[in-house]
């Protein structure tokens, strides 16, 4: 599904380099997890697949399409097949939970009737049925970051990006969405996310990408932290 072939990426005319012959596949249904010190290249990966950034070298494919060949106006249709996640949710905070999943397939083009029908599934999916009209200074942090899952979510995307997902959240909010994302996964839909946490990736037991200084360390099937 998702390929880098030889990816560099360089800036200040070679003088700083975030990526450096990078090769790795991702296929579908996959969970992997991109793990590195601050400045290993793991948001520099993210931004090339989210075609946000460019590579100075190589190729990134989704299924079959070179992604930065996609026309600019083709690029909105390519980025709703992902889903993002972030480390300090981006809610809105004037709107509640229902709103803000709403929110992001009102921006799709969605119907009234689809979305009064699939938000509150995807708020039952995070176990917020109960929270559904909270507002998010009413909720804990993992329970926005939960809110902030269903709305990556609810338009049915192909993958989900959570980039440092638990780095604000205490250890029981952490493995709460550690094991959503795991139950999204298992429902089919790939999962790429990016952490310093050692105990999540130790017990995950899936794969781990291992980001050194812009290049690919190690790569392992079922994988633990290690630097």
């Amino acid at each position: 599904m998702i390929y880098f072939d030889k990816v560099s990426k360089w800036y200040n005319g070679g003088e700083s380099v975030a990526l450096e012959d990078v090769t790795f596949q991702i296929a579908p249904h996959e969970f992997v997890s991109i793990v590195g010190h601050s400045g290993a290249g793991k948001s520099t990966l993210l931004k090339m697949l989210l075609a946000e950034d460019r590579p100075s070298d190589g190729t990134v494919f989704y299924e079959s399409t070179d992604i930065h060949k996609i026309p600019r106006g083709r690029l909105p249709k390519f980025r709703r097949k992902i889903g993002t996640v972030f480390q300090d949710f981006k809610l809105l905070p004037n709107k509640t939970a229902y709103e803000n999943v709403a929110f992001a397939m009102e921006a799709n083009g969605r119907s009234d009737e689809e979305i009064a029908e699939n938000v509150p599934q995807a708020l039952e999916l995070v176990d917020l049925d109960d929270k559904i009209f909270n507002f998010p200074h009413q909720l804990s942090g993992g329970e926005r970051q939960r809110v902030a899952i269903a709305r990556a979510i609810v338009n049915q995307p192909d993958i989900i990006i959570a980039d440092e997902p638990t780095g604000n959240l205490d250890p029981i909010a952490t493995y709460e969405v550690v094991q959503i994302l795991k139950k999204i996964n298992d429902l089919g839909t790939t999962v790429i996310m990016t952490t310093h946490n050692k105990g999540v990736i130790d017990e995950l037991g899936r794969r781990v990408i291992t980001m050194d200084r812009g290049r690919v360390l190690r790569d392992d099937e079922s994988g633990k932290y290690v630097l």
